[in-house]
């Protein structure tokens, strides 16, 4: 019975030190902790919506260059139609 004792002894102290570098009881309290919860997932937020807008800004002009070159290969019926795309999207901008 000694042997099975410090067998199971043995495999708890391993499961315990295995939830200690999990840092479960640090997410629990970071849980519980509803000011800073509320406070990071505003900030993440923000960066979200940040990242977004930088994004699409991004590719939208991406596409509108793209829409410019075509235009200049001065294609029969894509060309006047892509013309007036950038001229209204240039005179919303």
């Amino acid at each position: 019975m000694g042997k099975k004792h410090d067998n199971m002894e043995e495999k708890l102290n391993k499961i315990a030190m295995t939830l200690e570098n999990a840092k479960i009881a640090e997410y629990v309290d970071f849980v519980n902790n509803k000011k800073k919860l509320l406070y990071i997932n505003f900030i993440q937020g923000l960066a979200r919506g940040f990242g977004m807008a930088i994004g699409f800004t991004a590719l939208g002009a991406l596409f509108i260059y793209i829409l410019q070159s075509l235009i200049k290969l001065n294609l029969p019926l894509i060309g006047d139609f892509i013309a007036e795309l950038v001229r209204i999207v240039q005179e919303n901008l």
